[in-house]
């Protein structure tokens, strides 16, 4: 795993949208189309603002959508469909953009769709966070590192429902959805590039234990160990109780 440590969280995701645009362009040049996977979330930010603005081709990049809640509607704030539309989609207009419909009848039947989608094609980069829980996805504790479905229902633990609230998308936990339909984790670690942007102090020990502890469920994010072309982009907060 390789780490890389910043000053702000301005330079983590101007960096981390250096590397990215790097990748995407040679997936371009090499078949003519880039296969993306976006997150959401308050940590990823800095990035996606770095990101859109890059020297790319957006008609020739798709990208699929990594989770989203069972049940919340798109107009909610906290709603990634609402996020990713209005944080890259209409800001680059990309070929294409698989997202989750999580107000589907059937949550099930929207997982075997979209994965349908993604088995098709090598992604050449994952952009993800770590949660303060150590989730990848919304793959809580104890994760599932076993099954090859590329999208799965998860239920929400109560740490991952309190971030969410904590970082203000949602008034209290009895508006946090209990359901989500995540991308798996084998799904993940089948991406080419795996970028993992993680500021600020809060996720300080989850980056410790996923970076310094063995790979295990309890630690969702310890799998990235496991991946030969992952990168850690953390600021001085989130570092800051790594050994080294």
């Amino acid at each position: 795993m390789n780490i890389e440590v910043f000053d702000t969280k301005l330079a983590l995701g101007q960096a981390a949208a250096d590397d990215a645009a790097k990748i995407i362009q040679q997936a371009i040049e090499e078949r003519n189309v880039a296969y993306l996977i976006a997150a959401t979330g308050a940590s990823q930010f800095e990035f996606l603002d770095a990101l859109v603005v890059q020297n790319i081709d957006w008609s020739k990049v798709v990208f699929f959508h990594l989770d989203e809640y069972v049940g919340l509607p798109e107009k909610h704030p906290a709603s990634f469909r609402k996020y990713l539309r209005e944080r890259i989609i209409e800001r680059v207009q990309p070929r294409e953009f698989h997202l989750i419909d999580g107000e589907a009848a059937d949550a099930i039947e929207g997982c075997r769709r979209v994965g349908n989608l993604i088995s098709r094609h090598q992604i050449d980069a994952a952009f993800i966070g770590i949660g303060e829980n150590g989730h990848i996805a919304f793959n809580d504790p104890p994760a599932d590192f076993e099954t090859e479905e590329p999208y799965i229902v998860v239920d929400l633990d109560e740490r991952c429902r309190r971030q969410q609230v904590g970082e203000g998308w949602f008034a209290d936990m009895e508006e946090v959805p209990r359901r989500a339909i995540s991308m798996s984790v084998q799904q993940i670690m089948k991406a080419r590039n795996i970028l993992c942007i993680v500021p600020d102090e809060r996720k300080a020990e989850a980056v410790r234990t996923c970076v310094e502890l063995e790979v295990s469920p309890r630690r969702p994010a310890s799998i990235l160990q496991r991946h030969n072309n992952v990168t850690l982009y953390l600021d001085r907060e989130s570092s800051s109780r790594l050994a080294v």
